[in-house]
């Protein structure tokens, strides 16, 4: 009678085990669908400079009113050579953050690849890799890239920099930079084909 106890007891264990393992991956899976998750309309949040310095967001809530500054930043190239965004300034520049793990990042990217290939020499892509070494590393990356035939150019935010610049929270996001280096409108979410388009028009004006 001793071990038939016993051994239910673990099995009403393993069984509360689990339903709580099942619980805590479903408010998981939620916390991280509503945090990816793609915005219903072309969000313009810019990044702006606090008092102390840090950098926050300041809502624009029309496309193509608010003007700031692009923050500077450097990330790396392929084989290890830093870029600055200043550097490419002079073009209109689409900034993008992204992950070889993010869903909704692998979802927008055949669209960017188009838009890099209509846009040709009239538009700089900046498509920054959040690589943080754990989650992310430059190698997950490139074979994605590969697998996926994407020709786009790349950097690596191996430092966190261009990250923080920006006050990036959540992947995707996405900034549309104007020929003068001003930010003209961007946010967080998953783009559409036709958001993407639409950001373009607002840089190329």
């Amino acid at each position: 009678m001793v071990v038939t106890m016993n051994n239910l007891t673990k099995t009403m264990l393993l069984l509360a085990l689990g339903v709580a393992v099942l619980t805590g991956a479903v408010l998981g899976y939620r916390a991280l669908s509503a945090r990816y998750a793609p915005e219903d309309e072309l969000s313009l949040t810019l990044p702006s400079e606090t008092p102390s310095g840090e950098t926050s967001e300041a809502p624009s809530e029309t496309p193509g009113e608010a003007r700031l500054e692009a923050p500077d930043f450097t990330v790396y190239d392929a084989d290890g050579n830093a870029v600055t965004l200043s550097s490419l300034e002079g073009k209109p520049i689409v900034l993008n953050f992204w992950a070889s793990w993010c869903h909704y990042c692998k979802l927008e990217m055949a669209d960017f690849q188009s838009a890099y290939e209509d846009a040709g020499d009239e538009v700089r892509f900046v498509m920054v890799n959040a690589t943080d070494g754990s989650y992310e590393t430059q190698e997950a990356a490139e074979d994605y890239l590969a697998d996926e035939g994407y020709t786009f150019p790349v950097y690596f935010d191996t430092d966190g920099e261009a990250s923080n610049a920006y006050g990036v929270s959540g992947l995707p996001t996405t900034y549309f930079i104007d020929a003068d280096g001003n930010v003209v409108a961007g946010g967080s979410g998953m783009l559409t084909a036709e958001r993407l388009q639409a950001g373009l028009e607002l840089i190329m004006d």
